[in-house]
């Protein structure tokens, strides 16, 4: 039974202490009842001897501090999760907003899940078709690999990312694959694209959506991806599927972290943010995986917008170091008008020579993968050339490279928010780029493949 305390001392921002509670734990669930009757929902922060310091859910307007009771329910945030989660949409705190019934759960999962045991992991090394030329052919994603997308403000990285949770896939017939979605600090007209978007094209059915808009409290942005990777590991580790994670924007959690420690008048760190934001990063993005023994995985991509497009922010920076690579979205070519911008140059996958090659996309993948990243920034340096000597201080072999360049920008990586190209088709178009260029030129590609393609 839970027990009630009218011991509340002072509210402060999205604070409050609560005096003289006992066999209260650290990050358990309280509701405070108003005296009109209202229902708000808290969860402990800190506990020190019988003072609890708890973290309000929703707004602190209207809680008469003498006339309001809290009490603490015994329990931490936990997720309802069933199969039949598939295709519906929740808060951030996991309660549905579709309009459909409540889900009726098959277990209730606490949130804060732990990361995955190093010992307990399998190496990730199956492909991962996203439709997306840029990724699948050059920055490939591998079934549970963390590879994060780098992104600025105002760049359509919310366009990829529905396009990437419609159009991904797993090859194989055998293999059940759902996508989690989950976005944080979103507006309202980003919320509705999403779910539009996602109904328009069917994804809905195999997507569960987790939806945290930027009116909404901070606290609930911070539990909003610990619930998508909560439903993810169960989807994964109990019914055996193929998981795909899309968490945007991580900013916008980090910026919540920073607004609770400033609450909390902790020390900051970097640019105001908790000295802890590596480790809590870490704590959410090593949940995705693959474990020994078991069918299911869940990879993970997260998008993060960074201020004034600087890598060197923290939370990219950060991010760079606990995931597999980075996906980076360019300004420069969004103004030249490639849709999706991705820079394949700094763009990296570090495990893609795990998931390509015979038996998963095609034996001459890594030879033309190399190819076209040797040409392109071959070709790059011939255009920059030219914009300073001109055209005619270009050598003919410059001038083909040049116009490889061009055309693989135009061609290749600008593919659009709605085409779906599978991997032959990628390798295919490669291949056609490639022609562009005398066979001597192609050094890293094997005669065999040359004389079959070329």
């Amino acid at each position: 039974m839970a027990k009630s305390y009218r011991t509340i001392e002072e509210v402060a921002g999205p604070l409050m202490l609560v005096r003289d509670v006992e066999g209260v734990t650290y990050d358990e669930l309280g509701e405070i009842v108003l005296p009109s009757g209202e229902i708000r929902r808290c969860r402990v922060l800190e506990i020190n001897g019988s003072d609890a310091l708890v973290q309000l859910f929703e707004s602190a307007i209207g809680i008469n501090i003498d006339a309001s009771e809290v009490r603490f329910l015994g329990h931490g945030q936990e997720l309802a999760v069933s199969r039949d989660m598939l295709g519906r949409i929740f808060s951030g705190t996991g309660r549905p907003i579709d309009g459909a019934p409540p889900v009726i759960p098959e277990k209730k999962m606490d949130i804060n899940g732990a990361a995955m045991n190093p010992a307990a992991r399998d190496y990730p090394n199956e492909f991962i078709q996203t439709g997306v030329s840029a990724i699948d052919g050059l920055n490939t994603l591998v079934r549970g690999q963390k590879l994060p997308i780098f992104s600025g403000s105002g760049l359509p990285h919310a366009n990829l990312a529905a396009q990437i949770a419609r159009q991904a896939r797993v090859l194989g017939n055998d293999e059940q694959f759902a996508v989690v979605f989950a976005a944080m600090g979103i507006t309202f007209e980003e919320a509705d694209f999403f779910i539009s978007d996602f109904r328009r094209t069917g994804a809905i059915d195999r997507t569960v959506l987790f939806l945290n808009l930027a009116d909404e409290p901070a606290i609930e942005r911070i539990s909003t991806p610990k619930m998508a990777l909560t439903c993810a590991e169960y989807l994964a580790f109990d019914l055996d599927m193929q998981v795909l994670v899309i968490m945007t924007d991580m900013t916008y959690y980090a910026e919540a972290l920073r607004e609770v420690s400033a609450a909390r008048k902790e020390v900051p760190g970097r640019r105001g943010y908790p000295g802890y934001l590596y480790t809590d990063l870490a704590g959410l993005y090593e949940r995705a995986g693959r474990q020994k023994g078991k069918k299911g995985s869940i990879t993970m991509m997260p998008i993060l917008t960074m201020p004034d497009d600087d890598k060197t922010h923290p939370v990219p920076d950060l991010t760079g170091y606990i995931t597999e690579g980075q996906i980076i979205l360019d300004r420069t070519l969004y103004n030249s008008g490639v849709r999706p911008p991705i820079d394949v140059l700094p763009s990296l996958s570090r495990l893609k020579d795990k998931g390509i090659g015979e038996g998963k996309t095609r034996a001459d993948h890594a030879a033309v993968m190399n190819q076209l990243f040797a040409a392109y920034s071959r070709g790059k340096d011939a255009r920059e050339l030219e914009v300073i000597l001109g055209e005619s201080a270009l050598s003919d072999l410059d001038k083909l490279y040049s116009k490889f360049s061009t055309q693989f920008e135009e061609r290749y990586v600008s593919q659009g928010f709605e085409t779906n190209r599978s991997i032959e088709e990628t390798m295919e178009l490669g291949w056609e780029l490639l022609r562009i260029l005398p066979k001597s030129e192609l050094r890293r590609i094997r005669e065999e493949w040359i004389e079959k393609y070329y």
